[in-house]
């Protein structure tokens, strides 16, 4: 079992629980941010559509950014771009709300240090906020570098585009960045003075990557890898619980009250992505994919595959089909709906539960639910999110370059 570090931190979601004695440390809220227009538990095809958009935009960015870091492809990276493009639509279908899920908490930056609502994302490596200067950033709070006594101008800009059209650009600084206690010092951030629409309007003030260095756009250190660097947190290691109560992420260990037996390790076959083979799918009884890549990632809802593999999968569930004019979204009998939906990594299989499956009816068709994995064409890998993490314990291990998995524990 994981040694705890002295530096543990965690961040709680919802009032505190009855729960047994956890390790001590510093606790920050986190909170889930699940944004819509539309009615409770009502959504646009639309807004779907957008999700992965963004998701595709996020990583056409990261492989752009690897192949400038180390002037190679990254291994999973199309032979084509892929198409970011989200098609008009006239009309929508109504379903169930499908916004992007991210998680988030407070930092702080600078001295003094002014708080920013953050994403945590572990499909992107870089750290940005609004600048004081932001033509667009809404009522977000802003990083004014004047106002900081440690701020240094490192005199470089970035440009960060998106599926849904939006960039974010500005100057890079370098300040101190504290998470719950524990301080970066000099670490290189962004200051956007445009903003995408998708953090105008959202709940958070910026995004927070806890992925590789060689997918920093900048180039620049993550945020916990200098913590590392800087000794700040005696493991390297961060992990995650996701629930809808009580959902922390730990910087510098793992929680044992969290999850039982042991962790079942698996490498990271490329140490850009958190990126793991991924042995096989199974849904009702039936293997439908085997010998995947796959990518775990808090960035999103969804869990995403390539079109043939999730074409595969819903073949083996009675009574689905795919939704005329939204390629790679399906839709499913309510009464079909799988309860066994089985990722097994390291030979030791993970059942994601019919909930977060479950994206859904529609309003007009109650009988007819819409499933939560989604196919896309040009994908060499699948990109397992928020609805595969709600159903194990996650740890990702810098230094050892592995992905450890655990069954939640039972409270």
């Amino acid at each position: 079992m994981l040694a705890l570090s002295s530096f543990l931190i965690f961040f709680l979601f919802s009032s505190a629980l009855a729960l047994p004695a956890e390790p001590t440390g510093l606790a920050v809220p986190i909170y889930k941010r699940n944004e819509s227009c539309t009615p409770p538990d009502v959504a646009d095809l639309t807004e779907l559509e957008a999700q992965i958009a963004r998701i595709k935009g996020k990583y056409a960015r990261g492989f752009a950014a690897h192949e400038a870091n180390t002037g190679a492809a990254h291994p999973l990276a199309p032979p084509q771009a892929l198409n970011i493009t989200k098609r008009a639509r006239t009309g929508s279908e109504p379903l169930t709300d499908a916004s992007e899920t991210l998680w988030y908490g407070n930092i702080a930056i600078g001295t003094p240090p002014t708080t920013f609502k953050i994403d945590f994302d572990t499909g992107s490596s870089d750290l940005f906020v609004p600048a004081a200067r932001c033509r667009d950033c809404g009522s977000h709070s802003r990083y004014n570098p004047r106002e900081s006594r440690t701020s240094r101008n490192l005199h470089r800009t970035f440009r960060e585009g998106y599926g849904d059209g939006s960039t974010a650009s500005g100057d890079l600084y370098s300040d101190v960045v504290t998470v719950a206690g524990l301080t970066a010092t000099n670490q290189v951030f962004g200051a956007a003075t445009d903003y995408s629409q998708s953090f105008t309007y959202g709940s958070s003030d910026g995004l927070m990557g806890l992925e590789f260095p060689n997918l920093s756009a900048y180039p620049a250190t993550p945020f916990f890898n200098t913590l590392i660097r800087q000794r700040k947190v005696d493991e390297p290691i961060f992990s995650f619980y996701l629930a809808e109560t009580g959902s922390k992420l730990y910087l510098g260990g793992v929680n044992p009250v969290r999850y039982m037996g042991r962790f079942t390790w698996n490498p990271v076959t490329t140490p850009r992505y958190w990126q793991i083979g991924l042995d096989l799918i199974r849904v009702n009884g039936k293997i439908t994919s085997f010998g995947i890549e796959s990518v775990i990632d808090t960035g999103t809802t969804v869990i995403i595959g390539d079109a043939q593999n999730v074409r595969a999968f819903y073949k083996a569930i009675r009574g689905s089909r795919s939704i005329p004019g939204a390629p790679g979204i399906y839709r499913v009998p309510c009464n079909s709906i799988p309860n066994d939906i089985t990722f097994t990594f390291g030979g030791k299989g993970y059942n994601i539960s019919p909930t977060w499956f479950n994206l859904g009816s529609w309003r007009e068709h109650p009988s007819i639910c819409i499933g939560g994995i989604i196919g896309v064409d040009g994908l060499r890998f699948w990109i397992l999110s928020d609805m595969f993490m709600r159903n194990v314990y996650t740890a990702f291990d810098f230094v050892n370059s592995r992905v450890g998995f655990a069954r939640l524990a039972q409270h």
